[in-house]
């Protein structure tokens, strides 16, 4: 059986890595920019973004390893 190589996957890494960061990072922004106006819209971001971060790190990082 001849085994197929791939090549470089480095962009692959990089998307999940931005897949798994982007949005929480974005979220966490998003809520320290409105905390001040709207602390219970806040708070809801900011437990999304954390929410968000746990379940990416699970999903992607079982499919990094």
């Amino acid at each position: 059986m001849i085994a197929l190589e791939v090549g470089n996957l480095d962009g692959l890494l990089v998307l999940i890595l931005i897949i798994m960061l982007g949005p929480p990072i974005l979220l966490t922004i998003i809520g320290v920019a409105v905390r001040k106006n709207n602390p219970n819209t806040a708070k809801v971001l900011f437990i999304l973004g954390g929410v968000y971060l746990i379940i990416g790190f699970g999903i992607c990082g079982g499919m990094l390893t």
